[in-house]
């Protein structure tokens, strides 16, 4: 489990997990998404929204340093304390948290990992000497979208990445900028927290600016992170500043070069031990002093301010008389305020359904369904569609708690969400990206459009076709980017489709069990979209793999049964005897019974997981095989069928990977070799005389069958 800073990353570090292993065992937990399948071996997370009561071996937290943030410094002080892995925890973050956890936990071992390439200042420059591959910081809304006009008409278009953006929109732009369909950025802060984009160049717009409480100059720690997204891996970068802001300081500038920061020497902390005896308990325990000298007492926090309002309107004293009532009201407190409107009209909307809540024990999905509707509408300009997305999140939250809503409403908030992030990015396209002239088949009428009368109009209903045309295809890429993997399918060629839409064919990668898509859609749909796709096969075709041997998973077995679990999962299943009878000699009753539990057959020719013998399974092995031999054969039988004729250009290992033992002029079902083998012991007569029946073998080809299994016939 990792715990991440920004969702944006979070969403960035689960695509990049899911392409490695599958979205079948990689779970996504933040506050707005809730991606779980059903046993996940990865869980990528907010820090804030991690789920501290499932075990893993393995934890992490990224940008540690922040546990000495305001607003959220108490929620990654707390993982420092508590979070833990059974195995190993990592605590990463900037080495100036290196004297602090030195203090706060000396049996930890520290690690400190160069930076590979170097951060040059390039001094400041104006908005047209901005080389390609910029990223220009701000740190407000206006000023992200005034700098993004202006270099619209200096350098043709941006992407803009903020936090008033949705997770869709934001990923929508970042795509924009990292297929290189533009080539500069604009963005606050949100890109320092470790979000890796394809930065050459970092020029601040600003060097200051409002917290929440005051506006203030940015620490050296803080432009450090955000000028260390110039440059990736051995690939150097540069930052400076933008006219007519100042130039930095020489001292300051030779801090950021060399990365030296003063140390970290105050954390911000919140007791973990809350007292729900009463609402005034809770507030005391939320302000319970600090119980060591390197912890400051969180001053600002969004849940404590709410409470606090809450806790004076006589609607909610009146329902919070009990335990159970004080710990609803701080779960309802958690709910974030992405409309980011006062804090009176926040605590107003919570005060609605905390006494719903309490009167009625759930929130009625029709009450929620109208709030929803209303929000509904995809017309207008960013500003307005911004503060919508910001309302609908609100809903998406609500809709994820399933202590006080059915479920129901989940798709329906998300299909919101989703539509005005779409509608969101084709305002900021067309606001902030120069579109090249496109032809029509009236080739006058934009000419005459300029000149106003009837061909103004139909070069208006031309452009309005061509939005529509954008609008779809793009909304066509998400779905295919959001759809779980059942939605998909292959076919015996290795075509995988959409629905009615072939996206591409299963090849050959570096072994067995990694096969890729070579994605065939148009190039007409932009290298942005055809990218995304391409991410979202690679996920398929990972997950096209753990799906099928899921029933012979080896992650969670231990000892000589992970050894066994292994080698079926290299050989898709199947596994000769004489290969692993080392181990198998090995295992005690305690592993024999741990493997059968899995399905796992060890028979006296093979061994064999049962859950990979259905016609779906085999189809699949011999397309896995067949891909990785470049075409060639086996096929699985056909269903029903216990055997095929054996084709001698096929290797002995090739039809064990799909389910078949070689014997003979035949290759039959491992499960039916061995239920053979075991019935041959028995002496009966009219046993030894069905045997052909059973092999699936005509009565000329059963010596040599027979034969191949060590027996005779008759």
């Amino acid at each position: 489990m990792i715990g991440l800073p920004l969702r944006l990353l979070a969403r960035e570090v689960y695509d990049r997990v899911s392409r490695a292993v599958g979205e079948s065992q990689v779970a996504l937990v933040t506050g707005e998404e809730k991606r779980v399948p059903r046993a996940p071996r990865y869980w990528v997370c907010t820090v804030e929204a991690m789920p501290l009561d499932v075990p893993v071996h393995f934890l992490a937290i990224d940008e540690i340093q922040l546990a000495a943030h305001r607003e959220r410094g108490h929620v990654f002080t707390d993982r420092l304390l508590h979070a833990r892995g059974t195995r190993e925890t990592w605590l990463l973050g900037a080495d100036t948290m290196a004297p602090i956890l030195r203090e706060l936990l000396p049996g930890a071992r520290l690690e400190r990992q160069a930076r590979l390439s170097s951060l040059r200042h390039a001094g400041r420059s104006g908005l047209g000497g901005l080389p390609p591959r910029s990223a220009i910081v701000a740190f407000s809304a206006a000023e992200v979208y005034e700098l993004a006009a202006r270099m619209r008409q200096k350098k043709g278009g941006v992407a803009v990445v903020l936090g008033a953006l949705s997770p869709r929109t934001r990923n929508a732009q970042v795509a924009l900028y990292e297929a290189r369909e533009v080539q500069y950025l604009v963005a606050t802060d949100a890109i320092g927290m470790g979000l890796n984009l394809d930065v050459d160049h970092v020029a601040f717009a600003a060097v200051e600016k409002f917290d929440g409480r005051e506006h203030r100059p940015l620490e050296p720690a803080e432009l450090g992170q955000i000028a260390g997204r110039a440059g990736r891996y051995q690939r150097d970068g540069t930052f400076g500043t933008l006219n007519p802001l100042p130039g930095l300081s020489e001292k300051l500038v030779a801090r950021l070069e060399e990365h030296r920061f003063p140390p970290v020497t105050r954390l911000v902390w919140r007791s973990p031990e809350l007292d729900f005896a009463s609402i005034d308990a809770l507030l005391g325990s939320l302000s319970a002093p600090a119980p060591h000298p390197v912890f400051s007492r969180v001053e600002q926090a969004d849940d404590f301010d709410v409470l606090r309002t809450l806790s004076e309107r006589p609607r909610v004293r009146e329902r919070a008389t009990h335990e159970d009532a004080v710990r609803l009201l701080w779960d309802v407190c958690q709910i974030p305020d992405y409309r980011k409107l006062t804090i009176l009209d926040h605590a107003s909307l919570l005060e609605e359904l905390f006494v719903t809540l309490v009167d009625r024990g759930h929130l009625d999905p029709g009450w929620v369904l109208r709030h929803v509707e209303r929000i509904d509408r995809v017309e207008g300009e960013i500003d307005e569609l911004t503060a919508r997305l910001a309302a609908i999140r609100v809903w998406t939250y609500v809709s994820h708690q399933r202590a006080w809503i059915d479920g129901s409403l989940e798709e329906r908030a998300r299909e919101v969400e989703d539509r005005l992030g779409d509608a969101l990015h084709e305002r900021l396209v067309e606001r902030f990206v120069a579109r090249a002239p496109r032809a029509t088949s009236i080739p006058r009428a934009e000419e005459a459009a300029r000149k106003g009368g009837f061909f103004a109009q139909i070069g208006d209903m031309l452009d309005d076709v061509r939005r529509a045309e954008e609008r779809a295809r793009e909304q066509w890429v998400q779905r295919i980017v959001d759809a779980p993997h059942d939605a998909f399918g292959i076919d015996d060629a290795g075509v995988v489709s959409f629905g009615d839409d072939e996206l591409g064919n299963l090849v050959a990668g570096r072994d067995l069990l990694s096969p890729r898509v070579v994605v065939a859609v148009d190039d007409t749909i932009g290298a942005g979209a055809r990218s995304r796709i391409e991410r979202r096969m690679a996920a398929y075709a990972r997950d096209l793999v753990a799906e099928l041997l899921r029933p012979i998973a080896s992650h969670d077995a231990e000892g000589l049964v992970r050894g066994v679990l292994w080698q079926l999962e290299r050989g898709l299943g199947t596994l000769d005897v004489e290969r692993a009878k080392g181990e198998i000699a090995a295992l005690s009753d305690e592993d024999r019974s741990a493997l059968a539990e899995r399905g796992v057959v060890i028979g006296r020719r093979t061994v064999f997981a049962r859950g990979l013998l259905s016609a779906e399974a085999l189809r699949v092995r011999a397309l896995l095989v067949r891909v990785h031999r470049g075409g060639k054969e086996p096929r699985a039988p056909m269903r029903g069928a216990v055997s095929i004729p054996r084709r001698k250009e096929v290797p002995f290992e090739s039809y064990l990977a799909v389910g078949l033992l070689p014997l003979g002029p035949r290759v039959v079902r491992v499960d039916i070799v061995e239920r053979v083998l075991t019935r041959l012991r028995e002496s009966e007569p009219d046993v030894r005389n069905e045997i052909g029946s059973w092999l699936g073998v005509r009565d000329r080809e059963l010596p040599k069958v027979l034969a191949a299994l060590g027996a005779r016939a008759g």
